[in-house]
């Protein structure tokens, strides 16, 4: 018999090829990339952040983060400002449009969610959403790179 570990482990590689709306359906509502969408939460959680901040957060190569920063920038969703604590490097913030782009695809995963949640009970919900950041959390413990929670 599997462990309990190998069920998880299918279930979370079948959840890692799961993208709620196909990409085609993405790019013609003009939906936010998953790696934009990504970008900009962790510097909304964060506050302003250098590029040597979000790869160590991310895990990313500069240059990867070089390219996504530059992209969210000339979509207007990012602009580079002063370090705020003085510090040498620039750090990127939302712009007002980076800010109301996020929320609005937020909102758009959280209407998809609640398809995927329309014959679960409330409370099956929220002790999902608990075991999934008892997960995160683990993950975050082991690898060092907490994930700002409000």
């Amino acid at each position: 018999m599997d462990k309990p570990s190998h069920l998880v482990e299918f279930e979370h590689m079948v959840l890692g090829r799961h993208q709620l709306g196909s990409e085609k359906r993405r790019r013609e509502a003009a939906r936010m990339e998953r790696s934009a969408y990504i970008l900009l939460s962790r510097i909304r959680g964060q506050g302003p952040m250098s590029i040597g901040q979000l790869s160590e957060a991310l895990l990313l190569d500069a240059s990867t983060l070089n390219r996504q920063t530059a992209s969210a920038m000339r979509a207007g969703l990012l602009e580079r400002i002063p370090d705020p604590d003085g510090g040498m490097a620039r750090k990127f913030r939302l712009t007002e449009e980076g800010e109301r782009s996020l929320d609005h695809e937020r909102a758009t995963h959280v209407q998809e969610l609640d398809k995927v949640f329309e014959d679960w009970s409330a409370e099956d919900v929220e002790t999902f959403a608990h075991y999934l950041q008892r997960f995160n959390t683990s993950i975050e413990r082991i690898s060092g790179q907490p994930w700002p929670r409000s």
